[in-house]
């Protein structure tokens, strides 16, 4: 794949632009700031001769909105949108500088590549085939880049929908991450599209004992009833729980692979590197992602804490946390940091009908099957308005990718031709839906 300016797509090179600037959330308001690079997005869309607006309701934390004429303005708009932040990456742990959107071996390499710097550019350049061309897409389209997502929206579109919900007058359906990518099937390519998504319930818990000297012979340490408590949440192996979505997905795959559907999990197994993945979409999950304690080493601390990120199923949340409290015990607390809802829609309608039509049009006689994802985006703030949010940002992979591995994970990178193909199928879709 030629990689010279030149001869680069402009949807990698704009994802390319975009992966250059360094938007790191670190979480809990701590992050570069995505300024810059809504200011990018923003010129892109001036440049099409749309007027964004730009909203920053915390200094640098900038979002970007702007609307798209329909040719049928009594059709409800459809909501595009994408986040401009990304999770943090030790470079030293990359085999490429995280920041540089390298190009090698025909894939664009850094720290946004897959989540979602990809999307962000085919959304722009989809609108732009359009726009460029003298056309209109079907119906107006709400173009948005939101800041924070993956803080969980605090401070991004959690924000924009309580402040400037006009910017989504007349929508009811939304189009983000995290679907419409390949995935290898025993041996066949299928598309998954996702239709929902688990809540996140994002928990600390809290430990108290009693200070002492690190010498003493002592039985109230916080930090051994946290690591008590930890151990046992980390460890817990939850039950599969199917839902609406889960089943569907179990049951095509089954037929695609011939799987037994009784076991999920095995079915799941038959996907390859994205098992992971889908394994995590049939059970909640708790994970815990940090630890605090103590400040000198001869030291008893009096307060140990522990992060755990919850996902569970929708409709699950409380019983999830009773479930919780019983495992770590009453010597150990337990305190939300940040819940927000899951999300399920049907894997029917006029939209579904129309991003499947999409993909078979440009990959013909593919499967293409709807699952719940386990993380979050912000089709939840979106909801809160009533629009239903779909995952479709279509990419063929090849079947050796591991790219459901690379969300938050080290050597991010995304096909070239990937990028051409979800810029295509899109344009197709925003012209006759």
């Amino acid at each position: 794949m030629p990689s010279s300016e030149s001869s680069l797509p402009e949807v990698a090179r704009i994802a390319r632009d975009l992966i250059r600037f360094d938007t790191t959330n670190h979480g809990g308001g701590r992050a570069e700031g995505e300024r810059e690079a809504a200011e990018y997005v923003g010129a892109y869309l001036s440049g099409l001769g749309l007027k964004p607006e730009f909203y920053e309701p915390i200094p640098r934390r900038t979002n970007v909105c702007a609307r798209v004429p329909g040719r049928n303005r009594d059709k409800p708009a459809l909501v595009l949108h994408g986040h401009l932040d990304v999770v943090p990456a030790v470079a030293a742990d990359w085999s490429v500088d995280p920041f540089a959107g390298e190009i090698r071996d025909g894939m664009l390499w850094g720290r946004g590549a897959v989540d979602m710097k990809d999307m962000d550019a085919m959304i722009l350049t989809a609108v732009g085939d359009i726009l460029r061309a003298g056309e209109q897409p079907e119906r107006d389209l709400i173009v948005t880049f939101f800041a924070d997502e993956e803080n969980g929206g605090v401070e991004g579109s959690a924000l924009v929908v309580q402040n400037r919900a006009h910017w989504f007058d007349g929508a009811t359906e939304a189009i983000s991450e995290v679907g419409g990518y390949s995935i290898d099937a025993a041996g066949r390519r299928a598309y998954l599209l996702q239709v929902g998504e688990k809540a996140l319930v994002w928990i600390r818990l809290v430990a108290h004992g009693r200070a002492a000297h690190g010498s003493s012979h002592h039985h109230d340490n916080a930090v051994t009833a946290l690591a008590e408590g930890v151990a046992a949440l980390g460890r817990t192996a939850w039950p599969i729980e199917l839902t609406d979505t889960t089943r569907e997905m179990v049951d095509r795959l089954a037929t695609l692979t011939g799987a037994d559907p009784v076991d999920p999990d095995a079915v799941a197994q038959t996907t390859g590197k994205a098992a992971g993945f889908l394994r995590s979409t049939l059970r909640t999950t708790t994970n815990p992602t940090g630890l605090t304690a103590g400040y000198k080493h001869n030291v008893i601390p009096d307060r140990a804490e522990a992060l755990i990120d919850v996902r569970a199923l929708p409709g699950t949340e409380e019983l999830v946390l009773a479930e919780i409290r019983r495992i770590v015990g009453p010597d150990v607390d337990v305190e939300i940091v940040h819940a927000d809802i899951g999300l399920e829609v049907p894997f029917t309608g006029d939209l579904v009908d129309a991003m499947v039509g999409a993909l078979g049009r440009h990959d013909p006689g593919v499967p293409v099957v709807p699952y719940l994802m386990g993380g979050g985006t912000d089709n939840k703030a979106l909801a809160t308005l009533g629009i239903a949010g779909y995952g479709f940002a279509p990419l063929r992979l090849p079947a050796g990718l591991d790219f459901t591995g690379m969300f938050h994970g080290v050597d991010e990178r995304v096909p070239i031709d990937a990028l051409v193909f979800g810029q295509a199928v899109l344009a197709d879709l925003l012209r006759t839906y």
